[in-house]
């Protein structure tokens, strides 16, 4: 008698686009598990065709849309992908497709990316549980609403901000993130990676650049704010090696699995805009130096994950202050765990898997707390 699909253990199939080097890792830790390859479900289909289908045992993982020129175009409508206008665009049809989807035992909330993908919405969520993040006037579903730059000029007199982050609300990767520093005699600069064209049009650069006439930051902030812009007091971070240091834990099934500490000269970390992997060890010597316990850093970032109960795994990002006393969550990534070649943490419960094996593990030892049966 040949084995049933419920003996032969889980199907996966995963919402990606194929060539993309995540569905790749996704798909290595699948069959390392002893499990056939998922089924690829392609995104430029499923938004030509308004969704698809899984069967209902199929457990589906929905991953980044992005580094495709044809989906960026369906989703954004720009031609050009390195355009940085049109993330609101990009969010309302990234999650009506997710809602499209029809079938299968879901990774990935629908509900969870949609806040997920709103800045303003997430650190009103975090923060409404008691997460610690940075001051914010655009927090949650009523905060203030920045049109320009005259409104993020009110936002700094009016609370005292001298120093913030101005980024787009359904923003990724740094895109269009700008970090402003006001200082006496009316002086204002603008560290970000978006390069403004002589027609006024923005786009995404890796070089990371310095704008210090305000005529030139409101023309850029005025061109982001019709998709919607998030502001946060910009917190002084803990340094290691003369370098701005921040951390991207990866948090799977509730528990912090990953972690890797990144360093830059400029406020932007992103390791794509020349940030560089730190000394995690060192980190946490830093940590525990200052007084404080790394289960508990690691703690703040299981607290932002568990708000998202529904998602599998989240990549947050976390702010050390001066000093490594203390951290805030700056940001938390439904497609946060691409960190090739990373394994597990000491008592993580994924040592010796990367981030995609871990997340297979977690599927299987639920099932098998639920006592189906797996390969």
């Amino acid at each position: 008698m040949s084995p049933s699909a419920s003996d032969a253990g889980p199907r996966f199939a995963v919402v990606g686009n194929p060539e993309n080097r995540r569905v790749a890792l996704f798909a290595d830790a699948v069959r390392a598990a002893g499990l056939p390859a998922p089924r690829v479900v392609a995104w430029a289909d499923v938004l030509r065709a308004r969704g698809a289908d899984f069967a209902d045992d199929e457990i589906v993982r929905i991953d980044s849309p992005g580094e495709n020129d044809e989906v960026d175009a369906m989703l954004r409508g720009a031609r050009e992908p390195t355009r940085v206008e049109g993330s609101a665009r990009w969010y309302a049809r990234f999650t009506a497709a997710v809602r499209e989807l029809r079938g299968g035992v879901r990774l990935d909330d629908p509900d969870d990316l949609a806040v997920l993908f709103d800045k303003r919405l997430c650190h009103g969520v975090l923060d409404a549980a008691g997460v610690p993040v940075p001051a914010s006037p655009t927090s949650g579903p009523h905060g203030v609403a920045v049109r320009g730059w005259d409104d993020v000029r009110a936002a700094m007199r009016g609370h005292r901000m001298s120093r913030l982050f101005v980024k787009p609300a359904h923003g990724s990767s740094a895109s269009g993130v700008l970090a402003v520093e006001a200082g006496g005699g009316g002086r204002i600069r603008a560290t970000t990676s978006v390069e403004r064209a002589a027609d006024g049009s923005l786009y995404n650069s890796l070089r990371v650049r310095r704008y210090e006439r305000e005529q030139d930051i409101a023309a850029v902030v005025d061109a982001l704010a019709p998709d919607g812009l998030h502001l946060e007091r910009w917190l002084p971070k803990a340094s290691q090696d003369g370098r701005a240091a921040d951390l991207r834990v990866v948090v799977v099934a509730g528990r912090a699995t990953h972690a890797v500490v990144r360093t830059s000269r400029w406020p932007l970390t992103n390791l794509h805009l020349g940030g560089r992997r730190g000394d995690l060890r060192a980190a946490r010597q830093a940590v525990e130096a200052a007084g404080a316990r790394w289960t508990d850093v690691l703690g703040v970032c299981e607290r932002a994950a568990a708000c998202f109960p529904r998602t599998l795994c989240v990549g947050v990002d976390l702010l050390p202050a001066v000093g490594w006393r203390g951290a805030a969550v700056g940001e938390v990534n439904a497609f946060g765990d691409l960190l090739p070649g990373l394994t597990g943490l000491s008592g993580g419960g994924a040592e010796g898997l990367d981030t995609y094996g871990a997340q297979v593990a977690a599927v299987l030892h639920d099932r098998n707390d639920r006592g189906t049966p797996h390969a």
